[in-house]
């Protein structure tokens, strides 16, 4: 055998002098099968230095065949490379010294699997030996080679001054490594190894039935935490690979997570099962998407234009109550549950203040909402209704629009006879009650636009709002081009208050929401720009940024213009408008550089200077730049701590980090950020009690600053809406006995209560639906338009604008699960409810629910709950159980 060469025994010796343990220790440790690997390897290695080349073929050939049997586990290195590491330089230097051969291609094989054990990582010696070795199958090496191997393509191929045939193999490389993922079950890595090469086109090549399902939802889960354009990427992927395996409904899915008009469009008319599309048509009126579609192309068009309407939203709605036995109505006491607070001090108990009535005619509202029916304004409204003093009336006739929700034909005949009343709060009331009931419903004979249209420019102010407001509502997210040239002149009409501006470009965001309409953000711009400085700062003016940021709801990078056009209008509403558009671009996108920057607004301090009148001139000048200023950084602060929660909503762990965020902000924030926090919490877990946020508003519900106070109450409504949840409602009632004296937080209590039994428990004002997957952006405009008048709480909602609450209208939708035969006829089966398990990246068909309960359907899902068939004897047509399910029968049963 070749003698060992100088430099390593001179390194041995070396070793031997650092060591205070002597060398044969761990050979003694060695057991003795572990102590013959070890002898045979050495013998290897002195073998591979001999100059006959004779004996390298063999040599390698049990190298390799030591190599390859060997077994690992998570926290050991296998053995033959553990005793070969020391080796390794050696083996670099005999390889260099070796001329081209096919032997000299396997040694590189062994080298580039022996590299994974150096710590060397910047070398890449991995890769480097692999595209010099012999190329044969990646897997024979084992799983953990084929992970090294992708982590060094992925530094490597974004190097800048790699050449184009280097890239080349290098996506060579990658292809073989993406193909043996897809068929070992680690889906995920060839996702993200493909993503790293950016060739996910690449993708569909290697995905086939039996994995297409966890590869989509890798990408989809994905979507939240990479940049801009690749969330897009990820989403066309997705949606190309459901088209491949012609699961529509999943595809349209990804089609309006996308906001693509066009390719929704496509994906529609692709599906010919009639079946499927009605499926189809009832996640687009979920979503309040509506398609105009030719007869001739699609027979049943009528029938699917009608579904995607929500025409028969009201009806399965109510025999969904009646299947849960709560048509009977309810009236504020029984929500109040007055007889369960202590014995109230002396005096009266029954005040009948028109405060209290006004609270009561919310209540009322929400809690009979869409059951068509109620105690209080079904059988004498009038005298009901004049209870309440002007504006309170306005907003007691407006609930009749809550209580007949959805139902167009039948609830108009109701409202109607308000409409000829003698009084005009009444009457304007009536007209905001139109625009509610046909909320996120459409009608051919379009009744809203025909009763409102002839009072947009009334001369009354009061019958501008109500119809106004009302036509926002009615046509909320359908961008129809007649309702918005209705509504653009009433920017510009000089009888026009400052309010009826803010309502009338809300109005115009609503409409247009997310579609980046010329016109309507060119006017309101405009209107922003024409007015005074001391019009800027009306508290309504706000509205009108709002207005102008709802066109860009999730439209991401196609706001910046409109956010640099910002810089010419006069502050403070400049810097809240370009903030305003900016977080509502983004919402839902979980943008982490977006939240930075917002955190980065809310800590800086902004010190608000009081005038005291002994300045002279110049000093005045320069007390009134610095007011200014401090009332333009507030105002972007407020903006700002709301946006946190608008971007991080989308995924739970953002929402988590925000949670933090928040408490952070509370303890060392600015008064006018905590004034906000609890409405920021309330958009982060709308509908969705989560124990921790139920906790830290309770204590803001008692802070020493109202406005804190106000807008905890009113948030703790928020997030328990809809629930019945029996620690906010006694939690409420413990704050109506604590505040019995206080009118203002009185009402709010009841506001909160109110919306806890929102619909008596069946309905929610999340904006997600599908599992999360979308975010329903007409709702998010609704909740937006009620947070940003919590902004100025004291003159808007507590004084004579409460009619924004309406404006929750857009986001109240249905928890229920209810399933069809193919004939759209109830069709009950046994359904299993449990909380829903996050499957992403896991392999084989893990469960998708834990806990589980089986129930009859229709069903209530609450947040965070899933629904899975309990039968085999139908299949869905839809793989998420949640709303309208159309089932078909399993003809395998039959059979």
């Amino acid at each position: 055998p070749a003698p060992i060469p100088k430099e390593l025994t001179d390194k041995k010796e070396e070793k031997d002098k650092d060591e205070t343990i002597p060398e044969e220790t761990p050979i003694e440790e060695l057991s003795e099968e572990d102590r013959a690997l070890k002898e045979d390897l050495e013998m290897l290695v002195t073998r591979i230095q001999e100059k006959d080349q004779k004996l390298w073929a063999p040599t390698l050939e049990a190298l390799r065949k030591s190599i390859r049997s060997a077994t690992s586990s998570m926290t050991s290195v296998p053995k033959p490379l553990k005793f070969l590491r020391p080796h390794y330089t050696l083996f670099r230097e005999l390889y260099d010294t070796w001329q081209d051969c096919l032997e000299k291609k396997q040694f590189a094989d062994i080298i580039s699997v022996l590299s994974m054990t150096s710590s060397d990582q910047e070398e890449r010696a991995c890769l480097k030996f692999r595209l010099k070795g012999a190329n044969g199958e990646v897997g024979d090496w084992g799983h953990e080679y084929v992970r090294h191997l992708s982590g060094e393509i992925g530094r490597h191929i974004n190097q800048p001054d790699i050449n184009i045939a280097e890239k080349n193999s290098l996506v060579a490389l990658a292809k073989e490594i993406a193909a043996y993922d897809m068929s070992h079950n680690t889906e995920s890595e060839a996702c993200d190894l493909l993503m790293e090469i950016e060739c996910l086109d690449m993708l569909e090549q290697f995905v086939d039935s039996s994995c297409y399902e966890r590869v989509c939802l890798y990408l989809i889960s994905c979507v939240p935490y990479v940049p801009e354009p690749e969330d897009k990427n990820l989403l066309k992927t997705a949606l190309n690979l459901y088209y491949k395996f012609e699961v529509y409904p999943l595809a349209l899915r990804c089609a309006i997570q996308l906001n693509d008009m066009e390719l929704v469009q496509e994906v529609f008319t692709n599906c010919k099962d009639p079946a499927v599309q009605k499926q189809l048509a009832f996640i687009l009126g979920r979503q309040q998407l509506f398609l105009e579609l030719d007869e001739d192309q699609f027979p049943d068009a009528e029938e699917l234009m009608e579904i995607m309407s929500n025409v028969h939203l009201n009806t399965n709605f109510q025999s969904l109550a009646r299947e849960l036995d709560i048509m009977e109505p309810k009236v504020p006491e029984d929500i109040y549950k007055s007889h369960l607070e202590n014995v109230r001090p002396y005096g009266p108990t029954n005040v009948d203040s028109a405060r209290q009535n006004l609270a009561a005619s919310f209540v009322n509202g929400f809690v009979n909402c869409a059951f068509g029916n109620d105690k209080l304004l079904a059988e004498n409204g009038n005298k009901w209704l004049y209870k309440n003093k002007e504006h309170g009336m306005m907003s007691a006739t407006a609930s009749l629009g809550l209580i007949l929700l959805w139902d167009v034909d039948g609830g108009l005949t109701q409202i109607d006879k308000y409409l000829y009343s003698s009084e005009d709060y009444i009457k304007c009331g009536a007209l905001l009650a139109c625009g509610i009931v046909n909320s996120g419903v459409r009608n051919e004979c379009d009744p809203a636009l025909a009763l409102l249209s002839d009072y947009v420019l009334h001369q009354s102010n009061n019958m501008r709002i109500g119809s106004i407001v009302g036509l926002g509502l009615a046509y909320a997210g359908s961008n129809r081009e007649d309702v918005i040239e209705l509504l653009l002149p009433v920017l510009s009409d000089s009888n026009s208050t400052m309010e009826v501006i803010g309502q009338t470009a809300l109005a115009l965001g609503m409409v247009a929401i997310s579609s980046c309409h010329g016109e309507v953000t060119s006017t309101i711009l405009q209107t922003m720009m024409d007015k005074s400085d001391t019009e800027i700062k009306d508290t309504h003016c706000r509205f009108l940024a709002l207005g102008l940021a709802l066109t860009y709801l999730g439209k991401q990078e196609e706001a910046a213009l409109t956010i640099e056009a910002l810089k010419v209008v006069a502050n403070p509403l400049g810097k809240m408008a370009a903030t305003l558009v900016e977080v509502v671009a983004y919402a839902g996108t979980g943008d982490v550089l977006k939240i930075q920057k917002m955190l980065h607004l809310c800590s800086e301090h902004h010190e608000v200077v009081k005038d005291d009148g002994k300045k002279d001139k110049k000093e005045k000048t320069d007390i009134e730049a610095k007011k200014l200023e401090a009332e333009t950084g507030i105002a972007q602060q407020m903006v700002a701590v709301i946006g946190i929660a608008l971007i991080a909503m989308a995924e739970e762990l953002g929402a988590e980090m925000a949670l933090r965020s928040y408490s952070n902000l509370l303890r060392y924030g600015e008064p006018c950020i905590r004034r906000i926090v609890p409405l920021a919490l309330a958009l982060l877990s709308a509908s969705n009690p989560k124990l921790e946020i139920i906790d830290t508003l309770s204590k803001l519900s008692h802070d020493s600053d109202s406005e804190v106070a106000h807008n905890a109450i009113f948030a703790m409504g928020i997030v328990g809406s809809g629930t019945n949840n029996a620690r906010i409602a006694n939690m409420l009632r413990q704050l109506a006995q604590y505040y019995h004296k206080d009118a203002n937080n009185l009402f709010m209590v009841r506001l909160a209560q109110g919306l806890v039994h929102l619909g008596k428990g069946t309905l929610t004002l999340s904006p997600y639906h599908s599992d999360r997957m979308l975010m329903s952006r007409v709702a998010v405009g609704g909740l937006l338009g009620v947070i940003t008048a919590f902004m100025d709480c004291n003159n808007l909602i507590i004084g004579k604008s409460h009619y924004l609450l309406y404006h929750l209208v857009s986001a109240i939708q249905p928890r229920m699960l209810v399933t069809f035969n193919e004939d759209l006829k109830p069709l009950p089966v046994p359904v299993r409810v449990g909380q829903a398990v996050d499957v992403v990246g896991q392999a084989g068909k893990p469960k998708t629910i834990t806990g589980f309960q089986t129930h009859t359907t229709p069903v209530l899902l609450a947040h965070g709950e899933r629904a899975e068939l309990g039968t085999n004897e139908y299949t869905p047509l839809t793989p998420v159980m949640e709303g309208f399910v159309i089932l078909r029968k399993n003809e395998d049963m039959e059979e």
